[in-house]
């Protein structure tokens, strides 16, 4: 039965009325469905939600699920809905159908779908493809876990149209039928632990979905010096593969050969552009740049102008974004850092001795991992968040450590104690909804207070001694 058959007329309950669930609530009402909208949360925190919701004449509830929701056909969920949620699993035990708003999505798209997954650069990749595809004056959109939701813009594509989409675990979670042309998969590293019950093991199956129902003709690129990856693509991948990898010399995919990002797509070899030439730097933005032009190539933008955009392209807000520079010290927003093997790319990004603003909402960290980067360089940390009592007692002794009670204080801590030349770096590891609505909201403040730090005198005194 066509996706449109099983919508139309039917009783469809959406569970959380954020970006996600008004979209497809949207589409699922265009498309004729009866759609009910429920979300957990008070009113007063969707307000502007309730107003559209009642623009579009759907009916809905807010600050807990009622019994309705249930008296559906099929269910679906946001992705900040966990599969354990109550409502979930009620569902789920009433035999209700129960998909993600991607795969709702997915049913309507008349577009050849670029798929970005991974848990670290999923953002700046997906941004970079959507830039390429630009820059070559290519009709594409971009769209999903990156701010507009996939089922807002499936309306308004063509056919010879390209939706390039973020995907997160979360809306992998729940799919059924989603089949990319190309996916991407970045890497699989440790997060959102407690999401899936502390196992990688479901963790890496949900990234998974993303290439699970490719076919010969579909094409997955993943990241070869990736364990986890390289494991879950042998294993379960019946697609065709391109790898990426800085370590070693691939027959095809993308490396590094004398210096040089190259790819080998088919028998075409090309030389594309030395690492010290990209505009984002670190060795994960070489990692972000070999999958966005190997995606670019196969949706056939030349090389000359992929050239040009690596060049160019300036990276996201919100991902090892430069704030300003005050008093000889240069204040970095990471604010998307939200597990540790982000934070652990940030640090090395940088030579300077770095001032790291660390904590959140914890989500199973194991900070291990970046106890000897800590020890070699940051100078001081400041803990912030719910967390900041673990992050202090997991890196005591590692560096000196202050704890903030606010984002404000964690900014005036990190000015007062910054020396000329170094780097006070927001990179959180953890989400943030304990003190904000998400990592965008978290990264703006930091912003603003950085920006109203006012300028201490100590480099006009320097300059007046020196005189």
């Amino acid at each position: 039965m066509k996706p449109a058959d099983v919508v139309r007329g039917a009783r469809v309950s959406v569970i959380g009325a954020a970006r996600s669930g008004l979209g497809v609530a949207a589409l699922l009402k265009a498309k004729g469905a009866d759609v009910f909208v429920s979300d957990h949360q008070a009113p007063e925190k969707l307000r502007a939600s309730i107003r559209q919701l009642e623009a579009w004449g759907i009916p809905h509830e807010t600050g807990g699920h009622s019994a309705r929701v249930f008296e559906c056909s099929l269910m679906v969920i946001s992705p900040g809905v966990p599969s354990s949620a109550g409502v979930v699993r009620d569902a789920l035990e009433r035999g209700l159908r129960v998909v993600s708003e991607l795969e709702v999505a997915s049913w309507f798209c008349p577009a050849r779908v670029i798929a970005v997954t991974g848990s670290n650069g999923k953002t700046t990749t997906t941004t970079l493809i959507g830039r390429m595809l630009a820059d070559a004056r290519r009709a594409h959109v971009v769209a999903g876990n990156i701010g507009t939701a996939f089922s807002s813009v499936v309306s308004d594509l063509h056919p010879d149209d390209l939706v390039v989409l973020e995907i997160s675990s979360f809306q992998l979670d729940h799919s059924e039928d989603f089949r990319p042309w190309i996916s991407v998969i970045l890497n699989i590293t440790e997060d959102h632990m407690d999401r899936y019950d502390h196992s990688m093991e479901q963790y890496a199956a949900s990234k998974a979905r993303v290439f699970m129902n490719q076919k010969q003709d579909d094409i997955l690129i993943f990241d070869l010096d990736d364990p986890w990856t390289l494991e879950t693509v042998r294993r379960h991948a019946a697609c065709r593969t391109l790898g990426f990898s800085v370590r070693d010399r691939l027959s095809e995919g993308a490396f590094l050969e004398d210096g040089v990002l190259t790819t080998v797509i088919g028998t075409r070899r090309t030389g594309i552009v030395a690492p010290r030439e990209l505009s984002i730097k670190g060795q994960h933005n070489v990692y972000n740049a070999m999958a966005a032009t190997l995606a670019a190539q196969l949706a056939g933008v030349s090389a000359a102008s992929i050239r040009a955009t690596l060049k160019n392209f300036k990276g996201v807000e919100h991902r090892l974004e430069l704030v300003r520079e005050l008093d000889g010290v240069r204040y970095v927003n990471d604010s998307k850092a939200t597990n540790v093997d982000s934070v652990w790319y940030a640090l090395q990004a940088f030579d300077e001795p770095i001032i790291l603003l660390l904590g959140g909402r914890d989500k199973g960290n194991d900070y291990g991992r970046l106890l000897d980067l800590v020890k070699r360089s940051v100078r001081h940390l400041v803990a912030i968040g719910e967390s900041s009592s673990t992050v202090a007692a997991a890196f005591r002794g590692a560096t000196d450590i202050s704890v903030a009670g606010s984002m404000e204080e964690a900014v005036r801590l990190a000015h007062g104690v910054s020396r000329p030349g170094e780097i006070v770096l927001l990179s959180p590891a953890c989400a943030s909804f304990d003190w904000f609505e998400n990592y965008e909201h978290r990264g703006r403040v930091f912003k603003e207070l950085v920006l109203a730090l006012p300028s201490s005198d100590r480099l006009q005194r320097k300059r007046t001694h020196g005189n």
